[in-house]
């Protein structure tokens, strides 16, 4: 008996069947981003405040002639309707908001070189600013021209000043609204100087 069942075929194994391959994730497509345009660069694209060692120093004007520079620049101050109306009713807490705006937008044309390390102190001969509401906005916007006769032009000092005069705009409407935001600050114009004359892209 045992002979026999020596010879007794046993059933061959039954192989699993593979699982079939999931199929690949289709590839999702790539989302091409634009970029920006940015304004062509001025001469030869140097950093006039770098040095040949890298560190940064004042640029020497001694040599360049006496000319007149005039620079404006822009920003804008966005709020809600009603804070916009309050301010332009003169009735917020902190008194003549544009007033304060005004007047602390040409002092800081005036101080430019004491808060922009590499700056020159220039004898400026003209900064105004105007402040104008915006009711599409709602808001307002702030423009400064800034003017000197001189060996370097005042793009900085333009600059600074609408930052400081929309700095004020928030710092005296604050009580009413802290969600507004400043945006745009920007050099429109500038002319004189060896680079020659700017105006910006609308």
């Amino acid at each position: 008996m045992a002979k026999r069942e020596k010879n007794i075929k046993r059933p061959a194994k039954i192989k699993a069947k593979a699982k079939p391959k999931a199929k690949a994730k289709a590839k999702s497509k790539r989302v091409t981003r634009l970029k920006p345009k940015r304004a062509p660069l001025i001469g030869n694209a140097e950093l006039s405040h770098i040095d040949q060692r890298g560190q940064a120093h004042m640029v020497d004007v001694s040599a360049k002639n006496l000319t007149e520079r005039l620079a404006i620049a822009e920003g804008r101050v966005i709020m809600r309707k009603e804070t916009l109306d309050l301010v332009i009713e003169g009735n917020a807490m902190k008194g003549d908001v544009l007033g304060a705006a005004r007047l602390a937008g040409i002092m800081a044309a005036k101080r430019t070189h004491g808060l922009i390390p590499l700056c020159h102190p220039l004898p400026i001969t003209k900064v105004e600013i105007d402040i104008n509401p915006e009711h599409a906005l709602p808001g307002f916007l702030v423009q400064a021209t800034v003017k000197v006769t001189g060996q370097t032009g005042v793009e900085m000092e333009a600059l600074t000043a609408v930052s400081i005069a929309c700095l004020t705009i928030y710092d005296m409407a604050k009580a009413i609204e802290r969600g507004m935001h400043i945006e745009g600050i920007r050099l429109l114009q500038k002319s004189g100087g060896k680079s020659g004359d700017y105006r910006a892209e609308d």
